[in-house]
């Protein structure tokens, strides 16, 4: 690690501790020329899926899409907002974790429908409606029926 002071390239770790609820390790280092202190953070970095839109596209993972998406949909309803970032984030650790390098809107849009509906039933509903291009009532009232079946 090179020192943020001097720029030498010899330093040594002084402590090592978890961080960030374990996903960090915060090291306290040292540098051997100029013997200034620093502290770095080290985490794995896990690269986001590209997403292949509906007409074939690949884009970016873009969380700002993601955030948008979900705020819309829950706009205007009793939910706290670290329970929606706490949702954003279960989705984007999911996309890391499964390895695929690439994920179809589709699928990242169920997984954004089964967290929007343990949030809000509404906000499930009104994500669900614009996502699945609903055409009329009837498929309203058979989403609907069948949530209140999983209820």
């Amino acid at each position: 690690m090179r020192c943020p002071f001097c720029a030498a390239h010899d330093t040594r770790v002084l402590d090592s501790r978890l961080a960030n609820e374990g996903d960090q390790v915060r090291r306290r280092r040292e540098c051997t020329a100029c013997k200034e202190r620093f502290t770095t953070f080290e985490m794995v970095e896990l690269a986001l899926p590209r997403v292949i839109k509906r007409d074939g596209v690949r884009e970016p993972f873009d969380e700002k899409k993601l955030r948008s998406g979900m705020l819309k949909a829950l706009e205007k309803r009793p939910v706290v907002s670290d329970d929606i970032e706490a949702a954003i984030n279960r989705i984007k650790h999911s996309l890391m974790t499964n390895g695929e390098r690439e994920i179809t809107a589709q699928d990242l849009g169920e997984k954004v429908m089964k967290e929007l509906s343990l949030l809000d039933h509404v906000a499930f509903v009104r994500f669900a409606s614009v996502y699945r291009s609903f055409q009329d009532v009837s498929e309203f009232t058979e989403m609907i029926a069948d949530l209140q079946n999983k209820i």
